[in-house]
């Protein structure tokens, strides 16, 4: 070996011992508390809120760095007592080289398990909006030169930030005090510092039910003295799920039941404090379960939907369904919605259209309503409903037609029945004939149209018109959806005859009172009053 490469060497093999020696006396060398000082005071004014943590210690191998116990940032009163985040353990490294000249640089942070909570109250604030730099001037400690507060020094002082196995709780403020709660687990987030910016990447996963999220390409935009949420957001969302069913039931109540699988992307933009998203979002294998009483058994029944299509926009609070479609059987659905997620105001359907919608499917194999009929519908409207009290808020208005089917549904048969053969046994008795009956069961009708308006649950319709061969039956009146109450003035024609009648009572018990003018128009009355009283009472 040259002489030139002997002293090479034991060059190098110097360097290694000296950087090794002061790798192990670190722990020795750094003033401990100006650190612990120095990070806590940083974070601090970074965010507005005070931080603390238990315990520092100084580490050396597998490179130098900090590790700090039991860190909390406190929340803002206004939104509860906190904390706004809490971790068992946070590493801060630290670079080498300037340690070795006696200056304090920090390096990659990893937060381990950081739990953080996002609070909206019920005016629709949320508590990172109040993440802010302090307004007070601060005053350069000894040993080292002033900093800028705010976020943009905070990405100074730290160029890369790690979440490693994080959770983030989602704590909304509802009407009447009800809070909803919504979480992500397993957050592993990398924001890397830069002038002016600060870029991000990760994933995690929704709980409740099991749906993947992805986030590449994101950046926020920071500025010196301005809140953290003043800063552009930019970034792309990809979400993957096989299930949806406990994250619905967490958002709308555990019945009905929704099992479906997502899939989709959205873009981000707007600012951190009032995100903007949209994209395309499909639910996948769709379908609603939910047991019904008044269904013979199997009580349980399911409903499935062809694949449910959404083109989503997200802005200030509210979601907006700007297209959404699906169908069942051979029918077809397609709407636009708007979700307000503080539950205060409505759920509007915008833009309602159906179009040959098998009405055995729903009403009679799903719903088994008891005035149930078949036939494909085709309706046009809209509607607007409370998340959490959607028969009592319904309201809206529309047309409809329900092509060739049948009445099947024992309550509306009966209530026909009712209707035209007391009509039917009063004419005879006018006339001297036997009373007859106008239909069998089912009822076969070539079509049921009208229009409609609903306000707070009751259904109103002035012109509903059934039509088949024997007859025709027109409605004007009210129908309540939750207590199932009937306010209707009815008009069966058959040829010439016309029978006016009063249909009240409810769904499960109607009552029908035949007028007995449209029967014996032009008849005595005197003369068949006792007959007629007979009669009516076979029928009451």
């Amino acid at each position: 070996m040259s002489r030139f490469l002997r002293w090479a060497f034991l060059a190098v093999v110097a360097v290694v011992i000296l950087i090794t020696a002061a790798a192990a006396a670190l722990p020795y060398l750094i003033d401990t508390p100006r650190v612990q000082s120095l990070i806590a005071a940083n974070a601090a004014h970074a965010l507005g809120r005070p931080v603390t943590f238990t315990s520092m210690k100084v580490t050396v191998f597998p490179r130098p760095a900090v590790e700090l116990r039991d860190l909390a940032v406190a929340e803002d009163p206004r939104f509860g007592p906190g904390p706004f985040l809490t971790l068992e353990r946070g590493v801060v490294r630290l670079r080498l080289l300037p340690l070795l000249t006696g200056r304090l640089e920090f390096g990659t942070v990893v937060l381990k398990k950081p739990l953080i909570t996002v609070v909206q109250d019920a005016e629709g604030r949320f508590n990172v909006a109040t993440l802010r730099a302090s307004s007070e001037p601060r005053t350069a400690s000894p040993g080292r030169s002033r900093s800028p507060g705010g976020p943009a020094a905070a990405a100074a002082l730290v160029p890369r930030m790690r979440l490693e196995d994080g959770a983030i709780t989602y704590v909304g403020g509802g009407a009447g005090g009800k809070a909803s709660r919504a979480r992500v687990d397993g957050v592993d987030l990398t924001l890397d510092g830069a002038p002016g910016a600060i870029t991000f990447r990760g994933a995690a996963r929704v709980k409740p039910g099991d749906v993947a999220v992805k986030v590449t390409d994101g950046s926020l935009a920071i500025s010196p003295g301005r809140p953290l949420t003043d800063g552009a957001v930019r970034g792309r969302v990809s979400l993957d799920g096989k299930d949806v069913r406990e994250l619905v039931a967490a958002v709308a109540g555990p019945s009905p039941v929704l099992d479906a699988g997502i899939k989709g992307t959205l873009a981000l933009a707007g600012t951190l404090g009032s995100p903007r998203a949209s994209g395309d979002v499909e639910l996948l294998t769709v379908s609603v379960a939910q047991t019904s009483p008044r269904c013979p058994r199997p009580k349980e029944r399911t409903l499935k939907l062809q694949n449910v299509k959404l083109s989503l926009a997200w802005d200030d609070g509210q979601l907006t369904v700007r297209s959404l479609t699906t169908g069942i059987g051979h029918g077809t659905i397609v709407t636009k919605l708007v979700v307000p997620l503080d539950r205060v105001a409505p759920v509007q359907a915008r833009d309602l259209a159906i179009k040959q919608l098998p009405l055995q499917i729903v009403l009679v194999d799903f719903l088994c309503q008891g005035y149930a009929v078949t036939g494909p519908l085709d309706l046009t409207g809209a509607l607007t409903a409370q998340a959490g009290d959607l028969w009592h808020t319904l309201a809206g208005a529309g047309q409809f037609r329900i092509g060739a089917g049948k009445v099947v549904g024992s309550e509306a048969l009966a209530t026909l029945e009712n209707v035209t053969r007391l009509g039917g046994a009063l004419s005879g008795l006018v006339a001297g004939e036997k009373p007859v009956s106008l239909f069998a069961s089912p009822l076969d009708f070539e079509s049921i149209a009208g229009t409609f308006t609903i306000r707070n649950g009751v259904v109103t319709t002035r012109d509903l018109v059934y039509t088949s061969r024997p007859m025709k039956v027109t409605l004007a009146g009210d129908y309540a959806l939750v207590s199932g109450r009937l306010d209707f003035d009815v008009l069966v024609s058959q040829g010439r005859r016309e029978i006016q009648a009063r249909l009240t009572g409810t769904a499960a018990s109607p009552t029908v009172r035949i007028v007995p003018a449209s029967v014996v128009r032009g008849i005595d009355r005197d003369k068949v009053q006792s007959g007629l009283s007979e009669l009516l009472k076979k029928f009451r």
